[in-house]
This record gives structure tokens, sequence and C-alpha cells, in this order.
């Protein structure tokens, strides 16, 4: 459920020295909903990215239009306009820029309906332009070769300007090549691999034959339509992959060779330099084994395992090996391993292990590595968990030197050449700014300071709370956001707004404090807005998060619960109107908050909850939960409908009837629960949604929420 979180936002403080009468204006529903994408957006440069192979030239799209600028010389050359891409595509409608690719230095690469287009910014001429199925995806160009390999229905393609070579030919539709696998899970999110040269390309091929079909009912008809998907559920059978790589001389296809169990997970993979071998990170079903092997990519034969890695919790892989430009021979891993996430170089002949960042934090994002590979950049915790910094790190000797300095979140990319970042920080009074920096540190230049889009809004206050955990000694990190005019004399109602869990973290050091600008919607209407990140989330290192392992729900809401005990000791609080809301994970946080402690929750709004995680799918719920059949009184006690019983409040259930990522059958069973033990719920589907619900409809659902809240709470 990680893809479902929240974008990070952040801090907002209230007073900035502007005069108070200019903050008078109260957000609306529309706003409150839409408004940080749209309107309410601070300003910024959208596609910013650096030229591949350039050293000082990056580009971006501003007012419809492509620019490239040199960071040394400060020119800038316009490129492409919204006009001349409605007279490339031929599609006169076209109204919003599409997703540009750099394939090289002078070619961009970009999809407009059907045709994919590659245009050559310096003749301004179409090199390329290759016609597509109307439902061909996944597309994966190779520049060098002028290569494009995509999907169409359930077959794997590679087309280029003289022909459309089909990889696989697959008649039965439960058979897929060339797509994402495992449910996305383990950092998945692609299902082709192009080699160094672009000759071969590797390949996922997902047998889901032995799953069991999971029927979606679209009402939308006169007659209801059923669709069948695949869902494996924990305990149950799962899908079995294999890797293929196919020649693009030869047109044949080998497999590598990975051996029985057949539904243990191919995770990660990387092309060595030389294209001779690929690196796989294989996981057992139980997930808690994970083998890095080496593979001949000519033969398929497993050549080595290089490394192996356990824990008595899970091990979760979730970025590929990254190998050396400089020395063929050797990659770069990151792994939990000592309990924080860090980076270890290795070698494929396994004779290195070496670990190059160390501490009691985690590195986010590994950036790349300067030209002769003596130092790599990071992004890491190490400030903090509510930040994100960079840093430079001497691969020789691990010394570590800060390149960011400002509080707060910053997300950099590195030049080709590893000299300088693009740095895109937002913090305690900075919406958004975008500065070109060194890579010592020292400034280059600043590329756009966006103003406060919220400075006329009257809007209350946000601040950082530090609660211990149920444990006694974790700090845990939340969010209080008061009504505008606080009076400190009167007693005010509180909305929970909880996610919890894996892969997540909804308070940090950004704007606004990562809040929702609907939180703020319900502080301007009188109630004071809580969050709460508790152990079990992220940023955190390997024992905060694993403390879930086999009983989820249980640590989760005993931390939440400490925030309830802080929230009552303020004398602000009232006890007695306390309410929560969660989707998704955060949902089945909102039933354990209503069912384990009906006490103290008048309200509650749960959103695509889970409520039996034997209905979850196989590789998120097994890897909390271990098996139904490994774990049945960890299953029984996390089973919502077991604890309808408890049930006092008001409860509003909401589902999107074709999710397929929580079926709505969980929401369906504990009314039936709810039915069954005389509990009055309410119930609300959204009949075209599936796990989250998006565009213009989201403000009727928030609009919802919000009411229920108002009306009950």
């Amino acid at each position: 459920m990680k893809k479902f979180i929240t974008l990070s936002l952040f801090i907002f403080i209230t007073c900035y020295g502007l005069p108070a009468l200019a903050q008078t204006q109260k957000l609306t529903i529309n706003e409150a909903v839409l408004g940080k994408g749209t309107t309410l957006a601070p300003k910024s440069l959208n596609q910013l990215c650096w030229l591949p192979n350039q050293s000082f030239l990056f580009s971006y799209v501003k007012n419809d239009s492509l620019f490239i600028e040199n960071q040394r010389s400060r020119k800038r050359d316009f490129i492409l306009s919204m006009e001349q891409l409605r007279n490339i595509s031929g599609n006169k409608n076209l109204t919003t820029f599409p997703h540009l690719q750099w394939t090289s230095p002078e070619e961009i690469l970009f999809t407009i309906g059907r045709k994919t287009f590659i245009y050559n910014i310096h003749s301004l001429q179409l090199t390329k332009s290759l016609f597509l199925p109307e439902e061909a995806s996944r597309l994966d160009y190779f520049g060098k070769k002028g290569k494009l390999a995509y999907t169409y229905q359930n077959n794997l393609f590679v087309a280029s300007n003289k022909e459309t070579v089909s990889i696989s030919d697959e008649r039965n539709k439960e058979i897929s090549y060339g797509q994402a696998v495992h449910r996305n899970e383990f950092g998945i999110e692609k299902g082709t691999f192009w080699s160094p040269s672009g000759n071969l390309l590797a390949f996922y091929r997902m047998d889901e034959t032995m799953v069991k079909n999971y029927p979606l009912i679209d009402y939308m008809h006169p007659v209801a339509i059923s669709k069948n998907i695949k869902y494996p559920m924990a305990g149950d059978s799962s899908h079995q992959v294999k890797v293929g790589v196919y020649d693009l001389i030869t047109k044949k296809t080998v497999y590598l060779k990975t051996g029985a169990p057949l539904d243990h997970y191919l995770t990660n993979l990387s092309w060595s330099p030389d294209e001779k071998s690929i690196i796989l990170l294989e996981l057992n079903r139980e997930q808690d084994h994970l083998k890095a092997n080496l593979y001949d990519a000519t033969t398929g034969d497993l050549i080595r395992t290089i490394f192996e890695e356990t824990d008595k919790a899970y091990v979760e892989p979730l970025n590929p090996p990254l190998f050396s430009k400089v020395n063929p021979g050797i990659f770069y891993y990151q792994s939990r391993r000592d309990g924080y996430n860090h980076i270890y170089q290795c070698s494929t002949d396994g004779k290195l292990f070496k670990q190059i960042t160390k501490g009691d934090w985690e590195v986010t994002k590994l950036l790349g590595f300067d030209t002769k590979e003596q130092n790599l950049f990071i992004e890491s915790t190490e400030a903090g968990p509510l930040e994100r910094q960079i840093y430079r790190v001497k691969l020789s000797s691990g010394k570590e030197t800060r390149i960011t300095t400002d509080e707060g979140i910053h997300a950099a990319t590195l030049s080709p050449d590893g000299s300088a970042l693009i740095d895109q920080f937002q913090g305690p009074t900075v919406p958004n700014e975008i500065s070109l920096i060194k890579t010592n540190g020292s400034l280059i230049r600043t590329l756009i300071k966006s103003d406060d889009p919220l400075k006329n809004y009257q809007l209350g206050e946000n601040k950082l709370v530090t609660i211990k955990a149920a444990d006694g000694k974790t700090d845990l990190y939340g969010r209080i956001i008061l009504p505008p005019n606080f009076d400190p004399k009167k007693k005010y109602p509180v909305i929970v707004y909880v996610y919890g869990g894996p892969h997540s973290q909804l308070v940090n050091k950004s704007w606004l404090n990562s809040a929702m600008l609907w939180q703020y919607y319900m502080a301007d209407r009188g109630f004071i807005a809580f969050t709460l990140d508790n152990r079990g989330t992220s940023y955190r290192g390997s024992a905060f998060e694993t403390v879930i392992h086999r009983h989820l729900g249980v640590n989760e809401t005993a931390d939440q619960m400490k925030g309830i005990e802080y929230l009552k000791s303020l004398p602000y609080v009232d006890s007695n109107r306390i309410g929560v809301h969660g989707w998704s994970f955060g949902g089945f946080m909102t039933l354990n908050l209503m069912l384990r402690h009906p006490e103290t929750f008048k309200v509650g709004v749960a959103g695509g909850p889970v409520v039996d995680w034997k209905m979850y799918e196989v590789m998120y719920g097994e890897r909390y939960m271990d098996t139904p059949q490994e774990n049945p009184e960890g299953y029984r006690d996390a089973n919502m409908c077991l604890k309808a019983d408890n049930l006092v409040g008001k409860l509003l259930l909401i589902h999107g009837m074709q999710d397929s990522t929580v079926v709505m059958q969980h929401n369906i069973l504990f009314l039936e629960s709810c039915i069954i033990r005389g509990k009055q719920v309410d119930f609300f589907p959204y009949p075209t949604h599936e796990h989250n619900v998006r565009g213009k409809d989201r403000i009727h659902l928030m609009n919802k929420v919000s009411e229920y809240f108002e009306e009950h709470l």
C-alpha cells in the first residue's frame, strides 16, 4: 500500500511577519482537496533534469515550452512549444505538455496518442515516428539502437523504423511478458531491461495460471459486467516468474535458470557492463532469505551466488545493484543488514563486501558518483528522521561531508560529471526553492524561489510535537494544527488522521509539516487536526519498522494511543470528541482504534480498509504477517470482523468498487459482521473508482468525510 501514500509537503507557520489583516481568505473544499496540485501549488519548474552526458546543460518545461540552460553561462535556449508539438503530432487538441525523455543530448522521445516520436533538437526534425497499437504500453526506448520495447496486451515487442519484432506470442492471457511483477512490490516498477549496448533485452515472464480469479463488478452497463483479475491472497498460490534474455541479433531467447521453488521472488536485476552476465536479487517466498545470484546471460546458467542475506523478520530489496563505471567487477548494493539502510561495495567474484556508509540513520537515495568514482553522493536522514540532507561520501574511508545546510527536505539530482547538483528544497518557511549548487556546497545560482501561495489565507498554527512510544523510550513525531483564532480557554474536538503502515511518513520538516490542506480546512471549522507516525513507519531503521511483524495493528495502535494521551493532556482538547480518519492501511488503523479503544473515539471514517489480512495479497501480507497457516493467532487478532461487537461510536466505511488493491470484500464482510452483531454503521461505495478516489470525485469524497465529522463529532 506504499503506492498510495500522499506526497510529503512542507511546514507552514502562520506568522511570517505579514500584517494579520492580509490573512483573511478561507480555504474552500475545492482548494483543500485539489489546490496544492493546482492553484495553490508553489511555483516550480516542470520536468527539470540534466541532459545525458552533458556536464552543464539542463532542461525544463515552463509556460508550455521546453528550454535548455547552461548552468555556467546562464544562456537559455528555447527548444519546443506546445504549438509545435500539436503540429508534429497532428493532434490539434493537445492541451497538456507530454512527458519528455532525453535519449541522447540531441534527441527527445515523447508519446502523444498512439504515436511515439523522436525529435532532434538541432535539426528541428523528427528522426523517428513509431505508430503503435492503441493499447500499447510500458514503452522502453534505447536511443543508441533506435529500438523501442513495448507491451501489447500480454505480449512483448521491439519496434524500430524498419520492423517490429514479436519477442513473445503467448495466446494464454494469464501469461504475460515485459510487465512489472510481484504486484510492484520490492521496488519493481518495470518489466524490461536493456543491456548496456542495446543488443540484448532482459524481461520478466509472469505465469498467473495457478492464481485464483477474483471478480470485480462494473455496474455502469445495462447488464453489469464481471471482470476477473488475478489476486493471490496470503497463503494461497502465487504467480511464477522467469527472467528471459532476448538477443536482437540472433532473435533467440534464453531464460535464467533460477530453479525451484517456482514461486520465489525474482526482484531487482542489473546488467554487467560487458553485458555477459546479470545480477538478480532472489528472495524466498518467506521473504527472510535473499541471494544475489550472478547468471550467464548467454546460457542462463547460474555462475555463482555472490552473497546471501537473512533476517528473522524479513529482507526487502528495494534497489537494483549499481555497477561501477570505472571498475566493471564492482557494484554497489543497498541493504539494512546492520539495522539501517546503507550502501555496500561488492565484487562479482564475491571476494569484496565493504560497508561504505554507517550510522543510526538511513540512506534514502544514492544520487551517483564523481567522474573518477572517488566520492559518492547520497540523500539521507543523518540530520534527523524528519529531514533529508545531501552528503558527499569518500569511498576509500567512508568520510562524509554535508553539502546542503538549510533545515528541511532536499531532493537533488547529480550532474552527469558529478560536479553539480540540482537541489529542490522545501523547508519551514520555504514552499519551494530550486538551486544549482556545486558538490562542495557552494551556490551557483537559484533557479526559482516560490512565494508562499497561502500567504493570504487564514490558517491555524501548525507545530511539531515529540511523544514517547508505547515502549516508553522511542521518540515519535507528530503534528498538531490548531483552529484559526484559537482560544486556549475553549474545548475543541480533534480529528486524528492516520496511516501508520510501512513505507510511510506523514510528518516531516517540509512545507505544512507535510499536512494536507484538508486538515487546515477542518481546523477552520473548529477542529484540531492531529497526526502521529507510529512505530512501523519508515526512515527510522529496521527495529523501528519490524516491531509490527506478525502482529499488524497491535504496536501501531498502542503508539497512536500515546498520541491520544498527549491530546487529552492539553486543556483545550475535548476528550469526549475525538475522531479518526484514514485510508488503506490507515483505514485498517481507523478500525483498530475504534474497536480496540471504543471508549475513546466518538467518530471514525475508514476508507478502503484491510479488514482481514487473509484476504490481502501475498507479497505484502506475508512479508509482515507470514502466512495464515504459520501465524493463525496474529491473523485472528488483526481481523476486524471479530472485533465488530466492540463498536460504540459512529463509523463511516468507504470503498472503491473497482479496487484491485484492497478488494471491497473487506468492507462487505465487516458490514455483515456488524449486521450479525446488531451494530449500525454507514457505508458509501464509489462505483467507478479503484483504491483511491481521484479527480473531481475526490471533492465529493472529502465533502462527505468533512460533513460526517461536522455532523457527528
